[in-house]
């Protein structure tokens, strides 16, 4: 396969953008020789956004600057963006106010050519995902030994794509773009802004069933910085660790052997196999999801039916507790056809859990701060 291209978006942060353009210069390159370079200007005021791409010295390949002639908005600029893999083969999209690691073009490079003939893979993602945004709580997808795991929900934060993977999604995308949203969608994303590229594009891996290979540990990183077309301040939310591997080959899973495999709402899908049921069963660990009318119901929370079996939350990753069998109340395997009394969950239990460094006599300390100044 050829080596991929690389595309940025860019619109009115010059400051944003030259960050990334120094990610990028001081990353390695060491085994190719001729990288194609495109750096994608949406049409603003922004004469020094078009300095810094202009100005930016490309040592690996031919550069070009696309200086749109009128205002695309987001979600238009990144389609036309990315159907740029059409043209050369495969492709990285990074938007301007993201961060590189120094091995992202290689880890890039060996996860395209990994999934390049595997129809169940969507594209690949540069970033690591480390927070559950339905629930706005902290995750971590279970380590089974691989440089990657899979997720049920396309990457916005760094991405790549080979022609068909994207060809696939384009064509879907002519078909479904303003329709309705159904429930198997996360009602989070199904209450994003219609601008927003991303929700169609997790809504076409879930109608699909397609995944996303994510990396072990972030090739990318997200500052989610003001200036650009939906952004309103700086915030450390999506900021995660990144890679500083030394170079070495990759050692990718693939759906079929990897038990870190995770559909679009966080939650493992590998669970249902290991509970060894023949009946429907949800996973619903986090919560979020909507109660089914039958079957069986793995979740935290408290509802009227049977249970059959419980398990503790000490491990970590959540899904841990699952996979050892660690024994409690926490997540309960209901019986959904079986009506029957309710036991409480424990709420604050799950508060301190999840936010490991917090504790009451600190809260109080920060609600004095900012009640009275002390």
């Amino acid at each position: 396969m050829k080596d991929p291209a690389i595309v940025i978006i860019a619109y009115n942060r010059a400051d944003s953008l030259k960050r990334l353009l120094s990610s990028i210069a001081r990353a390695d390159y060491s085994d190719t020789s001729d990288i194609t370079l495109i750096i994608s200007i949406d049409k603003g005021n922004n004469e020094d956004v078009i300095r810094a791409a202009e100005d930016f010295s490309w040592l690996h390949g031919k550069k070009t600057v696309i200086k749109r002639e009128k205002n695309m908005g987001l979600k238009a600029h990144v389609l036309a963006c990315s159907q740029l893999a059409v043209e050369y083969g495969s492709l990285i999209v990074l938007e301007d106010d993201l961060y590189v690691s120094r091995d992202y073009y290689d880890y890039t490079k060996e996860a395209l050519e990994f999934v390049k003939d595997d129809g169940r893979i969507a594209g690949v993602s540069l970033y690591d995902h480390l927070f559950n945004v339905h629930v706005r709580e902290p995750f971590e997808a279970v380590n089974d030994g691989y440089d990657n795991w899979y997720f049920q929900f396309a990457s916005s934060w760094g991405q790549a794509y080979t022609a068909a993977q994207w060809q696939g999604f384009s064509d879907w995308m002519k078909e479904n773009d303003n329709t309705p949203f159904p429930d198997t969608v996360p009602e989070n994303v199904r209450t994003w802004d219609d601008r927003s590229w991303l929700k169609y594009c997790i809504r076409y891996a879930v109608e699909t069933d397609k995944y996303f290979l994510y990396p072990r540990v972030s090739h990318s990183t997200n500052f989610s910085e003001d200036g650009g077309t939906h952004k309103s301040g700086q915030a450390a939310d999506f900021q995660v660790p990144l890679s500083h591997r030394r170079k070495g080959g990759y050692v990718f899973s693939s759906p079929d052997d990897t038990i870190s495999i995770y559909d679009a709402f966080f939650e493992n899908i590998y669970l249902k196999k290991l509970l060894g049921t023949d009946r429907d069963v949800v996973i619903d660990l986090y919560g979020s999801k909507q109660v089914p009318d039958h079957g069986l119901l793995l979740s935290s929370r408290a509802l009227p039916y049977k249970i059959l079996s419980g398990y503790g939350r000490s491990l970590r990753p959540i899904d841990a507790n699952i996979i050892n069998e660690l024994p409690g109340s926490v997540f309960r395997l209901y019986d959904l056809s079986c009506p029957a009394q309710i036991v409480k969950a424990d709420d604050v239990d799950r508060l301190f859990y999840n936010y490991r460094a917090f504790k009451t006599k600190y809260g109080l300390q920060i609600l004095m701060r900012r009640l009275f100044g002390k």
